[in-house]
């Protein structure tokens, strides 16, 4: 595919508080996360399930 969906990314309201910049980007299938400060750079995608489990685990509010 030569032109990609452009993807609508936002940043995390939990990002102002804490200066951390991750945006995320959600559709029906999937949701990603990326560093704000590296647009360019990875992101990472989980379907719900994995979205769930992820927040569940409280790894990011360390």
């Amino acid at each position: 595919m030569n032109n990609p969906p452009v993807r609508q990314w936002y940043k995390s309201t939990r990002s102002e508080t804490s200066n951390q910049c991750v945006e995320v980007y959600q559709d029906d299938d999937r949701v990603g996360v990326r560093d704000s400060k590296n647009p360019g750079g990875p992101e990472l995608f989980f379907d719900g399930a994995e979205w769930d489990v992820f927040l569940g685990s409280r790894i990011w509010d360390r």
